[in-house]
């Protein structure tokens, strides 16, 4: 029995951080889509949640102006509006977090280093919906709080 050597045959060497990441594309890959896409929907449920509440200022703008002429405090109105967005937002964070919490049985496998129902996160989560959402509706709650009364009576 004779041993020969094949011709084809070929080494390759590779480190071992090339050797992982090679392993884990798919999933970095989904990690910096997520990373991309889930700061996109914050903006767009803001941008969203800001649009719907200027239109609702803008429709009600003869209400508030009364309201502003019978002795509301603008400081009122801007309460008036942020309870309105707040009511909102908590809405969606409630719906939200109870979807999140069915819905990491999904991803569970994807989690590297985090358990899939982590209150600290979930708590971030909220803390970041929250404050993007009374952010998004202060604009509009200032303006209303601005509304002149006799302008808004003289165009109606």
């Amino acid at each position: 029995a004779t041993l020969r050597v094949d011709p084809a045959a070929r080494l390759t060497f590779q480190t071992l951080g090339d050797q992982l990441g090679a392993t884990i594309v798919r999933e970095r890959l989904l990690a910096m889509l997520a990373g991309f896409f889930g700061p996109l929907a914050l903006l767009l449920a803001a941008l969203g949640l800001y649009g719907v509440t200027a239109h609702a200022v803008n429709s009600r703008r003869a209400e508030i102006g009364i309201r502003m002429a019978l002795g509301a405090a603008p400081a009122g109105v801007v309460r008036m509006v942020l309870g309105r967005v707040a009511a909102l937002v908590t809405v969606g964070v409630v719906f939200g977090a109870g979807v999140s919490l069915w819905a990491t049985r999904f991803v569970e496998s994807m989690l590297f280093g985090l358990k899939a129902r982590d209150p600290l996160t979930f708590a971030a989560a909220v803390l970041v919906l929250v404050t993007t959402g009374l952010l998004a509706g202060w604009l509009p709650a200032r303006r209303a709080g601005r509304i002149d009364p006799a302008a808004v009576l003289r165009q109606s």
